[in-house]
């Protein structure tokens, strides 16, 4: 990661804020309360309780450190229906707050990718609609859904029972080479922008424009996703930002020759600038069963680390899950098979919570002390790119 002073050189398986909260800035990171530790510390002191079945101490630990999912296709699965009911459970989607509930998710990264062949003009106007759907969609199931924007958000949306949602991955052509639509979007919620796909972020990787994007986000303290970002792009990306990246939807391409998989190389380079690789479950990437998922899980920590490691559950997104992940429910089953394993606890709390919360609450600082330094950018593609 560079320095903080330094410019850069379909097929499944084979809890609102109110409007004071929305509008309200980053605050700063709340540490746990005595009591809070207490509490999580109890939750896990009975997952290592001898005698408990590795299912068990499962959902001790998630009771304390529920999963933060890092891509939800539900907003735009929402919009092909006439109606639904998420509380009480819909057997249209993958995702529901009962099975999310069962599954011990504590928040979901929901994106706001468009459909394939989007004509390009297009594409603003669609992410405001997505990010509109989304944001009411919320809105309607405040018994279960809470929109939250940052990690401490993150952490009281879970003491109050309810399901965090944080907005993004949004794909780069929503901004329309703008930097200005890239800062409304943020004023909306926007959180998270994929960097793949346009002129500027392509298979020639960054241009001079494309750098200044980075660099806006960074100061706003929007993340920079990068699967299916080609390998120049994604070098470059971790040169340049100040703030952590993620890959959404990324899995060890040493296990699955899947282009959006990541090589060990590209790994070993997200785990040097503490970034976070959140592993997809879907049978195209990790393969057809729990089992599978679990191998890319250890070969994504033994290369980048366990702070590098996050979860993935892309349902909702028209991919065919493994085996015993069909959906949102499944999550306790994939942790006892890491029990299994002999990951220690520590590791599972940080893939299953801290990694996201790390990332989240470090993009924060980092876009204060960068706005402390630095004006909004007022650069234009036509400017850096000709």
């Amino acid at each position: 990661m560079a320095d903080l002073h330094d410019e850069p050189h379909t097929l499944p398986e084979v809890g609102e804020l109110d409007d004071e909260a929305q509008a309200a800035p980053f605050g700063p990171y709340a540490p746990l309360t005595a009591e809070e530790a207490a509490e999580a510390a109890g939750a896990v002191k009975t997952a290592q309780e001898p005698g408990g079945t590795p299912l068990e101490r499962a959902r001790a630990l998630l009771a304390a450190h529920p999963v933060a999912d890092g891509y939800s296709g539900l907003s735009s699965a929402l919009r092909q229906l006439p109606w639904y009911d998420l509380q009480s459970g819909e057997s249209a989607v993958d995702t529901d707050v009962p099975r999310l509930r069962r599954g011990n998710v504590g928040a979901l990264l929901w994106s706001l990718h468009l459909p394939e062949g989007l004509a390009a003009e297009r594409a603003v106007g669609a992410t405001l609609e997505q990010l509109d759907l989304a944001r009411s969609v919320v809105a309607a199931h405040p018994e279960g859904l809470r929109l939250a924007r940052s990690a401490g958000q993150l952490i009281d949306a879970h003491k109050c029972g309810r399901v965090a949602v944080v907005l993004g991955p949004a794909t780069a052509a929503a901004l329309d080479d703008s930097l200005g639509v890239l800062r409304v979007l943020h004023s909306l919620g926007l959180r998270v922008l994929t960097l793949a796909g346009t002129s500027w972020a392509g298979d020639a990787g960054l241009t001079r424009f494309g750098e200044e994007v980075v660099r806006e986000m960074n100061r706003l303290g929007v993340l920079a996703d990068l699967s299916g970002a080609c390998d120049l792009t994604v070098g470059r990306v971790l040169t340049l930002s100040r703030t952590p990246v993620l890959c959404t939807r990324s899995a060890a391409r040493a296990l699955r020759p899947h282009p959006a998989n990541l090589s060990d190389e590209l790994l070993a380079g997200l785990g040097a600038a503490k970034g976070l690789c959140l592993v997809p479950l879907t049978a195209e990437q990790t393969g057809p069963g729990l089992r599978d998922v679990a191998d890319h899980l250890d070969h994504v920590r033994a290369i980048a680390g366990p702070d590098c490691v996050g979860l993935s559950g892309t349902y909702d997104s028209g991919a065919a899950h493994p085996q015993g992940l069909a959906d949102a429910s499944g999550y306790p089953h994939l942790i006892a098979e890491l029990l299994r394993r002999g990951w220690p606890e520590t590791d599972i709390t940080l893939l299953t919570w801290g990694n996201v919360q790390r990332v989240l609450r470090t993009a924060d600082f980092a876009a204060r002390a960068a706005q402390d330094r630095r004006e909004p950018s007022t650069a234009r593609i036509a400017e850096l790119d000709g």
